[in-house]
C-alpha cells in the first residue's frame, strides 16, 4: 500500500502547521499530531473529548524515532519490545524527562509503538520522527473504521484525512508493559 506523494505532502504540511490528521492504521482509523506541540495535542484531546490524564501512544517508522522520549529499563526489556515490532504491538516504556506531560499523561511511561502499516510508516518516516495515535472518535463512541466515520464524527475539525486502508487487525494493537512482559490492553 503506497500513499500518493501528494497525500503525503498535505499530511506533512497539516503536521508542520500544526494540525491534527486522520490516518487509517492497524485495525481503526486514528487520528494523528506532532507529539512535541502542545496545542496540536491539545486540539485532538479536544476533539476526542478526551482527558489529558490518559497519555497518548506514540507511533514511529523504528525505534530510533522513539529513542528521545523512553528510557530502556533492560536489554532484555528492549529486546522484548523489537521482537514484536515492526508490528501490531504496543510497550509501554518508562518515560525520559524529554517527554511532555501532554504524552505520558498523568504516567511514569509512554506507551509507543513501531508500526508495521505501510502508510502509517510511510508517513512517519517522511515527517522524520514519532506521531501522536490515538483511535479516531470521541470517547465514549466506537473507533472510526471508514473515512466517512472520521468526517461524520469531526466534519471539518481536522486538517488532513490521509485516504487508506487499515491493516486487517480486528482490535486496536495489545499494549504491554515493556518491564515486565505483563499485558495491560488486550
Amino acid at each position: 500500500m503506497d500513499i500518493a506523494p501528494w497525500h503525503l505532502r498535505t499530511a506533512i504540511a497539516a503536521l508542520d502547521a500544526g494540525g491534527v490528521i486522520a490516518c487509517p492504521t492497524e485495525a481503526v482509523w486514528g487520528l494523528s499530531c506532532n507529539p512535541l506541540d502542545e496545542r496540536a495535542c491539545t486540539r485532538l484531546l479536544r476533539l476526542k473529548h478526551r482527558p489529558w490524564e490518559k497519555g497518548l501512544i506514540l507511533i514511529a517508522s523504528d525505534f530510533a524515532q522513539l529513542e528521545p522520549f523512553v528510557e530502556v529499563p533492560s536489554n532484555n526489556a528492549l529486546k522484548r519490545a523489537t521482537a514484536t515490532w515492526p508490528g501490531p504491538a504496543t510497550w509501554i516504556f518508562p518515560a525520559s524527562e524529554l517527554t511532555p506531560m501532554w504524552i505520558s499523561g498523568d504516567h511514569d511511561g509512554v506507551a509507543v509503538r513501531v508500526t508495521s502499516h505501510p502508510l502509517m510508516r510511510a508517513l512517519t518516516k517522511r515527517y522524520g520522527g514519532p506521531l501522536v495515535s490515538t483511535s479516531a472518535n470521541p470517547a465514549g463512541r466506537d473507533p472510526a473504521r471508514s473515512a466517512y466515520e472520521v468526517r461524520r464524527y469531526f466534519r471539518d475539525r481536522i486538517d488532513a484525512v490521509v485516504p487508506g486502508a487499515l491493516g486487517g487487525l480486528a482490535k486496536p494493537t495489545t499494549i504491554r508493559d515493556v518491564a515486565t512482559g505483563h499485558i495491560l490492553r488486550r
